[in-house]
Order: C-alpha cells, then sequence, then structure tokens
C-alpha cells in the first residue's frame, strides 16, 4: 500500500494555533489535494481525532465538507468541531477502504460507526494427528493437522452440535495422552456416547467410516447419512441383531435431533451469513445467522455504535468492513438493506476469501425470507436491550441517591482479591456501565509485592489499586477518556476503606468516590454494610433493587477473582523446570514429557536421549543437558 502523510506538519500548526475551525479550515485544504483515492481524518482542537473515511477522490470528497449546507445535523456538529485534517494516499479504493477500517478499530473516532463486539468464533475441528481422529471444539489459528468446520455462532451452538454428534457417530473427544492412558472403557462409552477406540472395542477401519460420517454430516450431506443408518438398521433387524438395530434406531433419532435444534436448514443457501439490520431510538442492532453446508450453525447479535442519526446502508457498510476484518467471509453475504460501494465491498471480501463473494439483498423467496427472520431477531434482541438499558439507568440512579453521588455513574470498577491462604495471590477488577457489565475491560493483578505477609487483604488491595491508578494518570492524565471511573465498590469494610482513602491521597486522587461493601451481621447476603470514608456504616432496605444491584456486582468481581486465582494455581501446579529453560515452549515441553514421563526424568537422560526427542535440536539438546547438570 502506497501511504503518505500529506500534512502532518499542517495539522499540528492548525491545533496549536487557533486557526480556523468548520468549513474555513476546511477550505483550507483543497488545494493541496488531488484525486487520489485514500483516507481522510478529522481532529478537533485537542488533535483528537472526529471521524475517519475513505474516498474514491479525496478532493472531491472534501469539498463537499467544505460546502456551508446539506449536511445532516450530525454532520453539521461533526465540520464544526473540526480543527485539521490528515491525509493517506492509497493505490486503490479498496486499499482505501481496508485502511478506514484498521484506523477506526485503532482510533476509535466518536462520528465513526464501531463494532464494540469483534471476538472469534470457534470450529468442529476432528484432528488428523492420530490413527483415531478426535473430535472437538476449537478457537483460534489453525495451526493443528486435520478438517475445520464453521463457523458456529457462539461456544453455546458448538457444545449442543457436539453433544448431539457424539450421540451419533461416537467419536472420542478426550486428548491423545488420555487415549494412550485407557485402560477400560470411560463413562462416555457407557452412555453410549463414545465407541471405545482406547480399549480396542472398534477396529481402526470401523472408526474410520465413522468419522468419514461425521465430516460428510458437517458438510450437509445428513441425508444420505440418515438413509444410510437406516438401511443399516433394517439390515440388522432382518439378521435379528437386535441390540444392534436398536443402537442404529438411536443414532437416526439423534440425528434428527440435531437437525431440529438447527431450526433453519435452508435448501437453496449452501454457504451464507444472513445479516438484518434492526434501528429504533437512535441505536440499531444487527443479527448474523451463519449458513453453512445448508445448515444454521448459530446467530448473534451485535450492536454497533452509532450517532444515532446514519442510514442503514451507512451502518451495514461499516460492520460489514469490520465485521470481516481478521475473519474469512463465506461465499454468499444476505443484507436486509442494502449498502453504498457494493460492488468495492464485493471486491474486498472477495480477495480475502480468494474466491468470488456475492452480496445480495434478496426481495422474495427462501433468501429474503431468511433475512426476514434475522431482522426479526434483531427487533426482539434490541426490545431487550432497550428494557434492559432502561433498568440499568434506574439502578444507577437509585445507586447515585443511595450513596449520595452528584449524579449516576457511568463507569463502576469493583475490586476483588482471592487466594488460598496468601498463595498465587490474584487482584480483580470488573467494570459495569449503563450498558450492563463490560467485559472486555475486566483485569487481573497478579500479586508482586514480595514484602506482603501472605493473606494481607489490606496490602493486596493497596498493590491493586496503587499499579491501576498510577497507570490511569500516566496515560491519561487529563480525566479525558472514559477510562476513569466515577465510583469504586471494595469488597471489605472500614478496614479497606480506610486503606483505599490512604492510596487514593498518596496518588493525589481523591475525588473518585469509593465504598466498601461488608457481609455484615453473620456474614448474610442482604444484611451488607456500606462504608464511606469518615462515616458512620449503613445499610439498604432488604427489599431495595439497588442492594440486589450492588450484591451482584460484588459476586461477580467475586466470581471474576476466584476463577483468575484457578487459572494461576492450575498454571503453578503444571509449572516444571523445563520452564525456565530458554528455547523449551509449550510444544517442546509437552514432547519432552511424552517422551521421558516426567521433568526429573529429562534432567537425568544423557545428551543422546536427549537429542532423540521429536522436535529437540541438537544444540538445545545440549541446552537442556548443561542447565539440570549445572544445577546439580
Amino acid at each position: 500500500m502506497a501511504e503518505g502523510d500529506a500534512l502532518s506538519d499542517g495539522q499540528t500548526e492548525a491545533a496549536q494555533s487557533g486557526g480556523p475551525t468548520g468549513h474555513d479550515c476546511i477550505q483550507g485544504y483543497l488545494k493541496m489535494l488531488d484525486a487520489s483515492p485514500g483516507v481522510y481524518r478529522m481532529l478537533d482542537a485537542q488533535a483528537r481525532v472526529l471521524y475517519v473515511g475513505k474516498a474514491r477522490n479525496l478532493k472531491a470528497r472534501v469539498s463537499s465538507y467544505a460546502r456551508p449546507t446539506g449536511h445532516s445535523a450530525r454532520i453539521e456538529r461533526m465540520i464544526r468541531e473540526t480543527a485539521s485534517m490528515m491525509f493517506l494516499t492509497t493505490r486503490t479504493e479498496a486499499e482505501a477502504l481496508l485502511l478506514e477500517q484498521n484506523l477506526i478499530k485503532q482510533l476509535k473516532p466518536r462520528y465513526n460507526v464501531l463494532l464494540r463486539d469483534d471476538k472469534s468464533f470457534p470450529n468442529i475441528l476432528v484432528s488428523k494427528t492420530h490413527g483415531f481422529p478426535q473430535i472437538k471444539k476449537h478457537r483460534g489459528a489453525k495451526k493443528e493437522k486435520g478438517a475445520y468446520y464453521g463457523p458456529f455462532a457462539s461456544a453455546g451452538a458448538v457444545n449442543r452440535t457436539l453433544n448431539q454428534l457424539q450421540k451419533v457417530f461416537l467419536l472420542r473427544n478426550c486428548s491423545d495422552s488420555t487415549f494412550e492412558s485407557r485402560s477400560r472403557p470411560c463413562l462416555l462409552y457407557q452412555i453410549k456416547r463414545c465407541s471405545a477406540p482406547c480399549v480396542g472395542y472398534i477396529s481402526e477401519t470401523d472408526y474410520g467410516a465413522l468419522v468419514g460420517d461425521a465430516e460428510r454430516f458437517l458438510q450437509g450431506k445428513s441425508t444420505n447419512v440418515q438413509e444410510e443408518l437406516a438401511a443399516e438398521m433394517m439390515a440388522a433387524s432382518e439378521r435379528h441383531e437386535f441390540e444392534r438395530a436398536a443402537a442404529l434406531r438411536d443414532r437416526i433419532r439423534a440425528l434428527t435431533q440435531v437437525q431440529s435444534a438447527q431450526g433453519i436448514n435452508p435448501r437453496g443457501v449452501a454457504e451464507a451469513d444472513i445479516v438484518g439490520l434492526h434501528m429504533e431510538g437512535g441505536q440499531a442492532c444487527v443479527q448474523v445467522f451463519f449458513i453453512r453446508a445448508h445448515q444454521n450453525w448459530g446467530n448473534h447479535d451485535y450492536y454497533p455504535r452509532t450517532g444515532g442519526t446514519q442510514s442503514s446502508a451507512e451502518i451495514l457498510r461499516s460492520f460489514l468492513a469490520q465485521f470481516y476484518d481478521g475473519k474469512q467471509p463465506p461465499r454468499q453475504v444476505i443484507l436486509s438493506h442494502d449498502i453504498d460501494d457494493r460492488e468495492l465491498m464485493q471486491e474486498v471480501l472477495s480477495q480475502k476469501l480468494e474466491r468470488k463473494v456475492e452480496i445480495l439483498v434478496p426481495q422474495r423467496g427462501e433468501k429474503a425470507e431468511l433475512v426476514a427472520g434475522a431482522v426479526r431477531n434483531a427487533r426482539e434482541a434490541l426490545a431487550r436491550k432497550m428494557s434492559e438499558s432502561a433498568t440499568q439507568a434506574r439502578l444507577l440512579s437509585g445507586l447515585a441517591d443511595a450513596f449520595g453521588l452528584q449524579a449516576p455513574p457511568t463507569r463502576i470498577e469493583v475490586y476483588d482479591n482471592s487466594h488460598i491462604q496468601g498463595t498465587n495471590a490474584v487482584g480483580a477488577m470488573i467494570v459495569a456501565g449503563a450498558e450492563g457489565f463490560l467485559k472486555s475491560q475486566y483485569r487481573k493483578f497478579n500479586i508482586k509485592g514480595e514484602e506482603l505477609t501472605p493473606g494481607d487483604d489490606f496490602g493486596m488491595m493497596k498493590e491493586v489499586l496503587t499499579r491501576r491508578f498510577k497507570r490511569l494518570l500516566k496515560e491519561d492524565p487529563d480525566r479525558e477518556s472514559e477510562a476513569w471511573p466515577d465510583l469504586l465498590l471494595i469488597d471489605g469494610g472500614a478496614g479497606q476503606v480506610s486503606a483505599v482513602a490512604e492510596i487514593m491521597a498518596e496518588l493525589g486522587v481523591e475525588d473518585v468516590p469509593f465504598i466498601g461493601v461488608a457481609k455484615g451481621v453473620d456474614r448474610d447476603a442482604g444484611k451488607e454494610e456500606f462504608h464511606r470514608p469518615g462515616e458512620n456504616a449503613f445499610a439498604l432496605r432488604h427489599n431495595d433493587p439497588v442492594l440486589y444491584f450492588v450484591q451482584r456486582l460484588r459476586d461477580e468481581a467475586h466470581r471474576f477473582a476466584i476463577g483468575a486465582h484457578r487459572q494461576k494455581r492450575a498454571k503453578a501446579v503444571g509449572a516444571t523446570p523445563l520452564d525456565d529453560i530458554p528455547g523449551v515452549g509449550a510444544t517442546r515441553k509437552r514432547a519432552l514429557l511424552a517422551h521421558f514421563g516426567s521433568a526429573k526424568a529429562v534432567g537425568r537422560a544423557n545428551l543422546a536421549d536427549l537429542k532423540a526427542v521429536d522436535g529437540i535440536s541438537a544444540g538445545l539438546a545440549e541446552k537442556i543437558y548443561d542447565f539440570f547438570n549445572e544445577r546439580g
């Protein structure tokens, strides 16, 4: 990509000298632009990015902003705030589209549509690294050898499908190490979810036939599989093999349940994402259904951030560009509303998939019915979210009244610690706001203070808050971002509150209110006491919705803290001296442990034995040998 910052110096001068803003500012850039494609940024007087856009012709696009009339209220407001602009030229408009979305994700401009939930999706993996392949859920890079089927909309959709596939095809889901160590069948065999290849109850050939059937089902050839199973059942019955016939009947029934659970199984759509948009009250919901191999592999709802006045075409175009950044598109993307630059978007998605991608807006037929279903789901999901938001707003207002805050908080941070007798200590922070729990902003803190007494909750809380607010003061001393909290909730009573007051005073952060939440009499839920610096403890009435709200916040922080502690403890349990050897990562560690059985055996091994391990080079074998022998 040929990029060039056409005006970085001019941008800085305009922002610092208090030069013209709005239409006059934009007009001043026109003489410096040509008809090249590219990306432009609009910045305010503090050099904060207001908007990122792409253009087939930069001069023509920027000149449209220089006109004093003909703009929506949102665009007019954005133009008024513009104090400078920056430009990046590209070779093609497709490159400009990709660059635009990368910058939007990176900079999160106020006036752009922004997709906030952008996670990867799980797949089903039929592993091919073993004579008896394993079937399992997979998320992330597709590095393991095998066949991948997906994406599925959620882990729940994958788990439901895997659960039924186990009933139908009896494939193992255990790890290779567990498989090798079995001496008798596990519980899954007893409940007819596995054919027990680990103990030789099925031959490799027969197991391979089951794997083939499972893959044909995942490829959309379920009708053939059902017909073959039905024929086998009839043949077994005629041979009076009634137990086998009953087992085949159960597999057919389970296969039918998979299909009925999917709800939508379109005949005319083999591979597509169905994208439905509903807008109401200045908010938008986009519902995406994943159709693969003529099967519905789940749906997911998204709530892109909008300014409240964008058109459906603008919202969907931005959504598609951000949604497929880092994800492989299907052969068809079927939309409820048309978008601007449809041909350009098709070109970009086709380049990503390396084969043709169609973007369709159907008006009739099966595809239109699928879109109507997605829109209906989007409408219902948005109604639920708006209802929840209204309830959340009332709770935040009630919280402000109960705790004497100046206004309802927009960001609440809740802190908790978890440890066992001081070991594997972890601090946790959860965040909640007008949209509920903001899980992407949760943070865990590995307690580092070596001088802390094991189990010193005050000391741990002091370390966590000191690290949190030192970072905030360093990254945003002027408190311009949304990362600063309006309220802190601390798990603890008067002692914790005094410790927090001391920390905040040392850091010079004395305008962030905080409340200690103590269990109260008999440590019963519902009898919580609340502590504020320099004031007597108080309680809320037993049936107060605000009390239940605070309990949920505290319980969520406790859950997250315990989960972080368990992860740290599990990692510590699995730690070995091999972790300290440079060049020995997780894969080589597994290879060494599988070959020798234990880290102690690795330490006793001679150089020739170490070199014989798959993946261990001669140089690394010498490092491992020297590491253990020097330590001895």
